[in-house]
């Protein structure tokens, strides 16, 4: 028997030592630590942080109105994960809670952590359904034609700052990923949401101007941010419905599709590049921002977890791989495609393609 074998007593069998089931453990613990934190944004943890500075567990006790155990518990918790620093006996937000998770802040991310603690995880929680039934778990296709239609107002709500939230910092991503957008003129953002994509662009390059693409109740919400954001004279809103519409606007030689290819099936994929293809000028060029499988479909991890998730949201969506996106747009008719790796939130590549 070598030194990495164990003896199971009284089984007569063999196991190796280097295989353990702590793996499997921590994918169920990654779990605990998801709701650790959303339960802290939902009690405003980064923000009492922020206001006073830090806080002991014992003034943690009084702002949080908890008791002194589950304080001690969830600051503790909160610095291993990495949400805290301490110091001594006080803790404070680490950088990365203070930069995204104290409510106020430009680039706010815990819009999307409330939007998955109430709607998502109760969708998650019905997984094996979904997989099942290959039908969405967060909202019933019975009773509403899509998961962006109004539906309940705090959902409504919920969605869209989440959706802000991670598109802001796609935005930032996207420009210092693709400064030739300093030389185009227009841009398009299809399924835009409420306008930080196109918002951060327009910051970014000075000369550009931009326009949201979306259903008409979202570019209320987008006029909104933009006009907050002090780009209502630079980026505009344009209604529409690209699965309804039988063009998209022209005007634009740049169209950008932000985690967009997603939520939809193939076909229904193929037909917005087709429309996006008709609606550019020659050397107009498609931005396309995915989190994309390798080719064996084996990873990454992300992007197959963000695909499990359209089967939880959607009735068609998946992630598929950037050879995918490339023979669409290749069958489109676009030309001059190319990947550019990149790390956003559900985004790690941006493909750029010409119309020729």
């Amino acid at each position: 028997m070598s030194e990495t074998d164990v003896n199971v007593s009284g089984v007569g069998e063999y196991i190796f030592a280097n295989l353990t089931p702590i793996p499997l453990f921590e994918l169920i613990t990654g779990g605990w630590a998801a709701r650790i934190f959303a339960a802290a944004v939902e009690m405003d943890l980064f923000g009492v942080m922020n206001r006073s500075g830090g806080l002991t567990c014992e003034q943690a006790e009084i702002e949080l109105k908890i008791a002194d155990r589950p304080a001690d518990l969830l600051l503790a918790a909160c610095a291993s994960l990495g949400l805290l620093d301490k110091r001594g006996d006080v803790y404070t937000n680490s950088a990365i809670s203070e930069e995204f998770l104290v409510e106020g802040k430009p680039y706010y991310f815990g819009g999307f952590v409330r939007y998955a603690e109430r709607r998502q995880y109760p969708g998650w929680h019905n997984l094996p359904t979904a997989l099942r039934t290959n039908r969405p778990t967060t909202w019933n296709p019975d009773e509403q034609d899509t998961v962006f239609d109004r539906g309940d107002q705090l959902v409504v709500s919920m969605f869209w700052e989440a959706m802000h939230s991670m598109s802001s910092f796609t935005g930032r991503v996207l420009t210092q990923a693709l400064p030739d957008l300093a030389r185009r003129k227009a841009l398009l953002d299809v399924g835009g949401g409420s306008g930080a994509l196109a918002i951060e662009a327009c910051r970014a390059f000075p000369d550009l101007r931009a326009a949201v693409f979306e259903l008409p109740f979202v570019c209320e919400i987008a006029a909104q941010k933009i006009t907050a954001a002090g780009f209502g004279e630079r980026i505009s809103t344009e209604a529409g419905d690209f699965n309804v519409d039988e063009e998209l606007p022209a005007g634009y030689d740049t169209i950008s599709l932000s985690a967009v290819l997603h939520d939809w099936d193939e076909q229904t994929g193929r037909t917005l590049l087709e429309k996006c293809f008709r609606a550019l000028p020659s050397g107009g060029k498609i931005v396309i921002l995915e989190d994309l499988l390798n080719e064996a479909r084996t990873g990454p991890a992300r992007a197959a977890l963000v695909g499990i998730n359209m089967l939880v949201e959607t009735e068609g969506g998946k992630n598929y791989s950037g050879g995918e996106y490339t023979a669409w747009l290749a069958a489109t008719g676009f030309d001059d495609i190319a990947t550019i790796p990149c790390q956003s939130v559900t985004t790690n590549s941006i493909i750029v393609a010409s119309k020729p």
